[in-house]
């Protein structure tokens, strides 16, 4: 197949997933287009029993090692805005972060390994992932034996996201070490006693101590984290009380924490315990502290991602360049990354007619990816899989 006649095949993939995106883990119609574009391939392929996922192992002609290759396939629960003509036909549903693309890609790079079969020394597994946004579809598929599709733990991983804005058409980012971050939620409720605004004497007010706390806690993390490390703590929702004059009996105020080192990120935790319970205490409320972790932070392998750097080098020429700093988002993909040694890499698809520094970025309803980069994706996924078996390293 021709690079063209493969881009215009991944152009159509894309588009018909982009116009019927889908929510979560269960993604039955997306699941179809992509076993439906996968069909015909040597690929031995299985669907989870918990969700709309699809692993699909390519046997290399010689014995070797494994190495993964991971797309996530599901969209957000955002209204689409952009105006193109193959916009979402589902309200309230986009593919605002580029997953489509991610997945006409690595149904690209199966496309690529499987013409290229007769050179690989190995297996690779290619992982669909439903669930990234939020749902840990990527732990849901590790419990469902996706590290085990080929017979062998996979020595290498590597998955690919797309950005609608802040990189250049074309270009390919990564770094060593800590890439993204890691994310928990949090939710505080301080109980009090309610009463008559006229009369606070007489009541407990949870919404003063509840203000404390939110104040606290910005001091906190810049008092407990060393200044070298990165600890973004942001309160985002605050309720309680219904009118002016009326004192409420409880108070909720809920946050996010995005962290890239696990102890500072448990200093944190700790952190905010004591602060709530101690001024809960000083106004004589109590309170309740639950904090959920999210999603872990993802760092690269020093050495995959210098291999993947190599790789898309030599294949982007001065299109790749280093990230010089981390990514406060985050991205499940760690999951794979704390049992597998790998890379994650990132991919302008940023518009031409449009400026990254200014572009709608990923998650907005305006946000735009620009398909020239599918068969470039699709090249570079099956690159990495091509070269780092034949490397035959564990």
């Amino acid at each position: 197949m021709s690079t063209r006649e493969l881009q215009d095949e991944l152009v159509r993939l894309r588009r018909q997933l982009h116009a019927e995106p889908e929510v979560g883990l269960d993604l039955p119609r997306t699941q179809e287009k992509v076993l439906a574009a996968l069909d015909g391939l040597p690929l031995e392929i299985t669907t989870g029993s918990g969700l709309s996922s699809i692993t699909a192992v390519l046997r290399g002609a010689r014995p070797g090692p494994t190495v993964l290759l991971r797309a996530d396939m599901d969209a957000l629960p955002v209204t689409e805005q952009t105006g193109v003509d193959y916009a979402s036909r589902i309200d309230g549903r986009m593919h605002a972060c580029g997953h489509d693309l991610h997945t006409a890609m690595l149904v690209g790079a199966a496309r690529l390994l499987a013409e290229r079969r007769a050179e690989l020394a190995g297996d690779v597994v290619l992982m669909f992932q439903p669930g990234e946004e939020g749902c840990d579809g990527a732990g849901k598929m590790i419990a469902e034996g996706v590290l085990k599709a080929s017979g062998a733990h996979p020595v290498a991983a590597y998955g690919m996201h797309v950005q609608s804005a802040r990189h250049d058409l074309g270009t390919v980012t990564t770094r060593r070490g800590p890439l993204m971050a890691g994310g928990d939620l949090l939710r505080v409720t301080v109980r009090g006693a309610g009463g008559h605004g006229s009369t606070p004497h007489r009541a407990r007010d949870p919404i003063a101590p509840a203000c404390e706390m939110v104040g606290a806690l910005q001091a906190l993390v810049a008092r407990t984290v060393d200044p070298f490390e990165t600890v973004v703590l942001t309160v985002g929702s605050f309720h309680s009380g219904d009118a002016g004059n009326v004192i409420p009996g409880e108070a909720v105020f809920d946050g996010s924490l995005r962290w890239f080192s696990t102890p500072s990120r448990d200093a944190v935790w700790e952190g905010i315990a004591a602060v709530c319970n101690g001024i809960a205490a000083a106004h004589g409320v109590e309170v309740d502290v639950d904090l959920t972790e999210y999603v872990r932070a993802t760092i690269n392998d020093d050495a995959e991602a210098e291999f993947a750097a190599q790789v898309a080098a030599d294949a982007h020429g001065d299109r790749f360049s280093w990230l010089e700093r981390p990514v406060t988002g985050g991205e499940d993909f760690s999951r794979v990354l704390e049992q597998v040694p790998g890379a994650f890499i990132f991919l302008g698809a940023c518009p031409p007619d449009r400026d990254p520094a200014t572009a709608p970025d990923n998650h907005s309803p305006f946000a735009v990816f620009d398909d020239s980069v599918l068969a470039d994706g699709a090249a570079l996924y099956a690159e990495l899989a091509i070269r780092r078996l034949a490397q035959n390293r564990p």
